[in-house]
């Protein structure tokens, strides 16, 4: 089979996402693309979801911290609209997230080398006083997720003193 001359091939843009959750959350791949296309689905509608065509290239995350980042492909002319369906992913697989584009590329590896390995920085998981009672919790510069019987709360810093 032939290819496409070039002015004929789709061109694509790449979007540098971040993700944030809870730290013991298990997102995978296959549930961050579903999410995705069900995000953009209900948005745009099967045609504009099929002309946005939003896939994930690669997608890393960190269950310890709760953190991630993933690399997104759309068509050139849709960037507006795949940030609006981006935008409108609030859970994936039962699981409360947080998702912020860090920054749109032209290439694969540009949108790697300007926008993917900032996470928030190191994590560290420690006791902290939370409600007259020491607690786990993992903190992250000046964000701490604590450790409840009935699940996590973000804190800073200063809740804790």
């Amino acid at each position: 089979m032939k290819h496409l001359p070039k002015h004929l091939r789709p061109r694509w843009r790449y979007l540098g996402v971040g993700i944030e959750t809870w730290p013991d959350a298990t997102i995978g791949r296959r549930d961050f693309q579903r999410a995705l296309w069900y995000a953009a689905g209900n948005l745009l509608g099967d045609p504009g979801s099929a002309d946005a065509d939003l896939s994930v290239l690669s997608f890393t995350f960190d269950e310890t911290t709760g953190e991630g980042e993933a690399v997104v492909r759309i068509r050139r002319g849709h960037v507006s609209t795949a940030r609006a369906a981006i935008a409108c992913v609030s859970t994936i697989e039962d699981q409360q997230v947080g998702i912020h584009v860090r920054g749109i590329s032209g290439t694969v590896r540009a949108c790697e080398e300007r926008y993917m390995g900032r996470a928030g920085g190191p994590a560290e998981q420690r006791d902290v006083a939370f409600e007259g009672a020491d607690r786990p919790a993992v903190v992250r510069g000046d964000a701490v997720d604590v450790s409840t019987g009935s699940g996590h709360v973000g804190a800073t810093r200063l809740d804790l003193e």
